[in-house]
């Protein structure tokens, strides 16, 4: 099992989650519309620094997380407006109700 952080303007929270249900990952938790600062500027969700970001972390299992990457990937390179997205995956080594 792993956990896979996923960050991303938060305009593109539906697609990220079709995406997730794509790749059949069933529970994940999402925080919308967080601060940060990307590889085009601070988003702080004010008129000096516009726009926000949203994250998701979502447990996978370890079969299943080559075919999200790639789809994430794939979404992230359509175009340049994309590529904000960021994932990674971090190891689970124990946890409680799951």
């Amino acid at each position: 099992m792993k956990l896979v952080q996923i960050s991303f303007r938060f305009e593109y929270t539906d697609v990220i989650e079709a995406i997730l249900d794509e790749c059949d990952v069933q529970d994940y938790i999402r925080y919308p519309m967080v601060e940060g600062k990307g590889s085009d500027g601070k988003h702080f969700g004010t008129q000096v620094f516009p726009g926000s970001f949203t994250v998701v972390q979502a447990r996978v299992d370890n079969e299943e997380i080559e075919g999200l990457l790639k789809t994430l990937q794939a979404f992230r390179l359509e175009k340049k407006a994309h590529h904000h997205v960021r994932a990674m995956v971090i190891a689970v080594e124990d946890g409680l109700g799951f």
